[in-house]
C-alpha cells in the first residue's frame, strides 16, 4: 500500500469516527405514521420476533464456544438481547430501540 493510500484511508477512518458522534448529539423524536405502525406490527414484529428465537437457539448452542473464547456476555447481546429489545421495548413504528421518552412539563 502506497503511503498516499494510508493517508486517505486514515483521513477517511478519522473523518468517520469523528462524524458519527454527530448523529448522538440530539435525542431524536419520531412520530410514526400510521403506515409505519401497522407495517411495523404486521411485519416487523414478527420477523423481530422469530429472530430473537433463533438468535437465542444459536447462542445457546454456541454458549460453550463462547464461553471457552471468553465472549459470552458479547454473543448474549448480539444473538439475543439486541433482537429481543428492538423486538420487545420499541414504540409501534418506531426505527430506534427503547422508550419514548416521556415529556417533562414544567410547571413553574
Amino acid at each position: 500500500m502506497s503511503k498516499f493510500a494510508r493517508v486517505v484511508v486514515m483521513t477517511l477512518a478519522v473523518s468517520l469516527m469523528g462524524f458519527s458522534s454527530l448523529g448522538y448529539a440530539n435525542p431524536v423524536e419520531e412520530e410514526p405514521s400510521a403506515f409505519a405502525m401497522t407495517a411495523d406490527a404486521l411485519f416487523a414484529r414478527p420477523v423481530l420476533l422469530a429472530t430473537t428465537i433463533v438468535g437465542g437457539a444459536v447462542y445457546v448452542v454456541s454458549l460453550p464456544f463462547s464461553l471457552l473464547g471468553g465472549n459470552a456476555k458479547e454473543a448474549g447481546e448480539t444473538l439475543f438481547l439486541g433482537p429481543a429489545e428492538a423486538t420487545f421495548v420499541r414504540c409501534l413504528g418506531c426505527t430506534q430501540s427503547g422508550r419514548k421518552q416521556d415529556t417533562v412539563a414544567n410547571t413553574q
